[in-house]
C-alpha cells in the first residue's frame, strides 16, 4: 500500500456522505490527514430576483439534519468537518493558511452559481496545491455514456436506449479509510440554527408525505423500508403516480439531491433486490426514473446556462406573462383548479409534491396561465426538500415547451385529477383550510 502524505481538505456541496463518496474514498487512501469542509453560503439564504428566498425552511431544516448525521458518521473515521457561513473562498482560503492543506478534492459541477464558486477557489490556489475533482452524482459515469456530451440526444428515450445497451453502472467505491485520532482537529464545529440563517422553524404537518429526516441512515433506513421490510419496490410501477401516504413512491429525491445516498447505491440495491426477491416491471422502473435524473444532468451538461433562459434549451421566443397577482394566487392555493390549489398547498405546508402533482402545477402555471415558467421553478426551488437544479430546471424546461419534450404536451388538470384522485381524498386533504391554519 502506498504510503498516506499530507494534508487534504474535502470540499462538501451535494455528496453530503462517507459510504460511496469519491472524495473521501481518494483523500483518505492518499493522505495522512484529511479535513472535510462545508459552507452555508450565503448566496443560497439570500432573495432571488423573483422575490422567494433562495432556500426556504424545509429544505434548510433538511440538509442540518444531513450534516449532524455527516458530522457524526465523520466522527467515525477521526475526520473533522469543518463549518463556515462565509462564501466558501473565504472559508477554503483560512484552512490552506491554518493547516497547510496540498490538495484539495470536490464533486465537480457545472451550473453558473456553482462554476462561479469553483473558479474563485482555483483563483486563489498557488500552484504547489493540486485539485481533484469527480463527477460523483451520476448513475452512468460521463466517461461511460456512448456519446459525446455536445451530441447527447434531446429525447430521452434514445439517451436511455443507448445507455442500457452501451453504458454500465460503476461499482460503488470501497469504504474511505479511518484516519488517526491526532487528525481531528481540537475545534468543534457546530451547525448553526434556522435562526441563524434568517428562517424559521417550520411545523411538522401531520398529512406530510414526507416526514422524513436528513442525512445517509435516514436514506438508509428508507431504503430498507422501501425494499426489505416492506417489499413495496414490488409495486412501484403501480403505485408511483399516488398523491397520499408515505410508500407511493420510494421518496428517495432528498436524499439523492443533496448526496445522502448515491445513485450507484440505490441501483446496486435493486439488483442485489430483483436477485433475492423478484424482477419486475416496477424493479426496472425505479432505474428507469434513476435513468431520467441522470438525463437531465446530461442535459444541463450539454446546454449549461441555456437551462435558466427563457427560451430554455430551445431558445424559443415565447412572450410570457408576469402577473403578480396571479402568481401568488398559484402560490396559496387559490386558483380556478382545485387539483392544482391542493398540491399548491401541499407544498407551502410540508416542502413536498408528488411527481404527478408537480407536472400538472407547472403545466397549469406555464401553459394555462402563460406566466414566465422561472418563476414558478424558482419558487419550487425555495420550497422543494429535494430540490436538484437539474431534474428542477429540466422539469419546468419540459412542461413549459422550452426542453426535452418532443411532443409539448399540455395537461389536462381537471382530467389528471379524475383520473389520479378518483375519489378527491387528496383534493379534500388540502383543500380544507382548517387543516392546516
Amino acid at each position: 500500500m502506498q504510503k498516506r502524505k499530507g494534508k487534504a481538505l474535502v470540499w462538501l456541496r451535494n455528496d453530503l456522505r462517507i459510504k460511496d463518496q469519491a472524495s473521501f474514498y481518494h483523500a483518505t487512501h492518499k493522505h495522512e490527514t484529511v479535513i472535510a469542509f462545508y459552507s452555508f453560503d450565503p448566496i443560497h439564504y439570500n432573495e432571488t430576483q423573483w422575490g422567494f428566498k433562495k432556500t426556504e425552511a424545509f429544505r434548510v431544516q433538511f440538509l442540518l439534519e444531513t450534516l449532524a448525521q455527516l458530522q457524526k458518521d465523520l466522527l467515525k473515521l477521526n475526520i473533522s468537518l469543518v463549518i463556515s457561513q462565509e462564501v466558501p473562498v473565504k472559508g477554503i482560503q483560512e484552512l490552506i493558511k491554518d493547516q497547510a492543506i496540498s490538495e484539495i478534492y470536490w464533486q465537480k459541477e457545472w451550473t453558473q452559481e456553482e462554476r462561479e464558486r469553483e473558479e474563485e477557489v482555483r483563483a486563489l490556489l498557488s500552484e504547489n496545491i493540486s485539485v481533484h475533482t469527480h463527477y460523483d452524482q451520476f448513475l452512468f459515469h460521463p466517461e461511460d455514456v456512448p456519446m459525446e456530451i455536445d451530441q447527447l440526444p434531446e429525447v430521452f428515450t434514445v439517451f436511455r436506449k443507448k445507455c442500457e445497451k452501451y453504458s454500465k453502472v460503476r461499482s460503488s467505491f470501497p469504504k474511505a479509510l479511518v484516519m488517526s485520532e491526532s487528525n481531528l482537529l481540537s475545534k468543534q464545529f457546530t451547525l448553526p440554527s434556522l435562526a441563524d440563517l434568517g428562517l424559521k422553524t417550520p411545523e411538522a404537518h401531520p398529512h406530510s408525505a414526507f416526514p422524513f429526516k436528513g442525512g445517509s441512515l435516514a436514506a438508509q433506513l428508507r431504503l430498507e423500508h422501501y425494499f426489505w421490510d416492506t417489499e413495496k419496490l414490488s409495486f412501484y410501477k403501480q403505485t408511483r403516480n399516488g398523491l397520499v401516504g408515505l410508500d407511493y413512491s420510494s421518496k428517495f429525491s432528498a436524499w439523492l439531491a443533496n448526496g445522502s445516498i448515491s445513485a450507484r447505491q440505490i441501483y446496486w440495491e435493486i439488483k442485489e433486490y430483483e436477485a433475492q426477491i423478484q424482477k419486475n416491471q416496477s424493479t426496472y422502473w425505479l432505474i428507469f426514473e434513476l435513468i431520467w435524473r441522470d438525463y437531465f444532468k446530461f442535459i444541463s451538461l450539454k446546454h449549461q446556462d441555456h437551462i435558466f433562459q427563457l427560451g430554455g434549451i430551445l431558445q424559443k421566443d415565447y412572450h410570457w406573462k408576469n402577473n403578480p397577482k396571479t402568481i401568488q394566487a398559484w402560490i396559496d392555493g387559490e386558483t380556478q383548479e382545485p387539483f392544482v390549489n391542493a398540491n399548491m398547498i401541499e407544498l407551502q405546508k410540508t416542502g413536498w409534491m408528488s411527481n404527478r402533482g408537480r407536472q400538472n402545477v407547472a403545466s397549469y402555471f406555464a401553459k394555462d396561465l402563460l406566466l414566465d415558467w422561472r418563476i414558478g421553478a424558482a419558487y419550487f426551488e425555495a420550497q422543494l426538500i429535494d430540490y436538484d437544479v437539474h431534474s428542477n430546471f429540466g422539469n419546468w424546461m419540459y412542461v413549459a415547451g422550452v426542453g426535452n419534450d418532443p411532443r409539448d404536451r399540455k395537461f389536462n388538470v381537471r382530467m389528471q385529477a379524475e383520473r389520479y384522485d378518483e375519489n378527491g381524498k387528496f383534493q379534500r386533504q388540502w383543500n380544507q383550510k382548517s387543516l392546516f391554519e
